[in-house]
């Protein structure tokens, strides 16, 4: 029998300890070490499959040939938008969300919608019943997509061995588990040995694999924080369960940029992607109130516009409140007390709500302008005109500053057919051409706004 130990792992970042302590030495935090057994590195079985080791020598970097990189391009435009132009061949992508937000059904979906790809799905949560089952939902039948339903990390990579897959599809890697190792599946110890066989898996054969993992109460990837250097690239789907939207964005990618974003529409049918959200999120009202406008916004290299809703109202009690729905609530109490304080208006007594439509959340600066014109509009009880559209920060001073890619910015407003878009004028310097259809107006204090809208 082979001789075992116990070690002690840190729940929150899988430091190893070979005692229990109350402080992690390495993230500092309180009561996280675990006690897991856990069996020799010597002590492994044969079968299991090695990297045979390579002796390889230092060279200059200039002697080093470059490759041509080669992409998979998977058939969602928006997942190809994410990882950089394509699937690179040898990748490990992590991909997380909340439960029910549509993990599984978007990766199921992209095994589906590809032929002439052999795709094997390794189910750990569900049965192939429950797999079929929504694959009938989502209307689309593929002899190349093939299931399996095992949690033992053996006998999968024994599958691997004998289908020979393209692609590679582990749901969840929280569920797998190896018998090399006497923890329970989902323990750090679980995780970081059953990702490294996949990694292993996938460097030696070249194939991509997919792992999608849980997240933990809050909002990160449950498991060793090893975990997410181990891998290539990091996807997470975010969004609000009762809304219909959901964004893709990559937190970690070796292979492209991390300021990308792929958005999609929940439907009965799977995850519709959504190309051109701008038309979403922007309503279509018969009747203007006061108290709406629309924002340019950045979303990594995307351009988007969105709506923004401000209620503001005499205070019925003696404190007002202050509420926000997809802004940052603290950035909204700065601007009201730049308004406050810088230009006059007497919004303390008064109650103010802000939301951004559509349940996405947004953090670009950008709307800062949006905000203000919408709070004050809502404010003066009189509506915008509906073909303005706002890119602009707003200083504590109450200075109207200059925002990054303003042209990508003009160029969305024009195209969904606004007729004058306000900016600050020291954006003015970096805009190589002046659009046709669209006037842009340069300010540069709260005052200059307020007198473009009401006066």
């Amino acid at each position: 029998m082979a001789k075992i130990k116990k070690a002690f792992f840190c729940q929150n970042c899988g430091h190893q300890a070979s005692k229990w302590l109350g402080q992690c030495p390495s993230c500092k935090e309180w009561n996280t070490l675990v006690e897991e057994i856990i069996q020799k590195a010597d002590d492994r079985p044969s079968s299991v499959s090695k990297s045979a080791k390579r002796s390889e020598k230092a060279i200059p970097i200039g002697q080093i040939e470059k490759q041509d990189e080669v992409r998979y391009r998977c058939p969602d435009s928006e997942l190809n938008r994410v990882l950089g132009g394509g699937l690179v061949p040898g990748s490990l992508i992590l991909f997380g969300g909340e439960p029910g937000i549509g993990k599984s059904t978007l990766l199921l979906q992209l095994a589906l919608n590809w032929p002439g790809i052999k795709v094997l799905y390794i189910s750990g949560e569900e049965s192939k019943q429950q797999i079929k089952l929504r694959a009938e939902r989502i209307g689309i039948n593929n002899e190349q997509c093939l299931l399996l339903s095992e949690t033992s990390i053996e006998n999968i990579l024994q599958q691997i061995v004998e289908i020979e897959p393209d692609i590679l599809i582990v749901d969840s890697i929280q569920t797998m588990h190896s018998s090399l190792i006497e923890s329970s599946a989902g323990s750090i110890s679980q995780i970081r040995e059953c990702a490294a066989d996949l990694m292993r898996f996938s460097k030696e054969s070249n194939t991509p694999v997919f792992l999608i993992g849980h997240i933990n109460k809050e909002g990160s990837i449950a498991g060793p924080k090893v975990l997410e250097h181990m891998v290539d690239v990091v996807l997470q789907i975010e969004g609000d369960r009762h809304h219909m939207y959901r964004i893709l964005r990559s937190s970690k990618n070796r292979f492209g940029p991390t300021n990308e974003i792929g958005i999609y529409e929940m439907r009965g049918s799977g995850l519709a992607q959504v190309e051109n959200p701008s038309e979403i999120l922007i309503s279509n009202k018969e009747e203007q109130l006061s108290g709406s406008c629309v924002a340019a916004t950045l979303e990594g290299l995307r351009p988007m516009l969105i709506e923004v809703q401000a209620l503001v109202s005499s205070a019925a009690y003696g404190t007002p409140q202050r509420s926000s729905t997809g802004f940052d609530l603290r950035r909204m109490n700065m601007l009201l007390a730049v308004l406050e304080k810088r230009s006059g208006f007497r919004l303390a007594t008064k109650d103010v709500f802000l939301n951004i439509a559509g349940g996405i959340k947004v953090e670009d600066p950008a709307i800062d302008l949006a905000v203000v014109a919408a709070v004050l509009s809502s404010n003066e009880d009189i509506p915008l005109n509906s073909k303005y559209c706002f890119a602009a920060e707003v200083g504590l001073s109450g200075e109207i500053r200059a925002v990054n890619k303003i042209e990508q910015r003009i160029q969305e407003a024009e195209k969904l057919g606004f007729e004058k878009i306000l900016i600050s004028k020291y954006n003015l310097k970096g805009l190589s051409s002046k659009p046709q259809s669209i006037e842009i107006l340069p300010v540069s204090k709260i005052e200059e706004v307020y007198s473009h809208l009401f006066e």
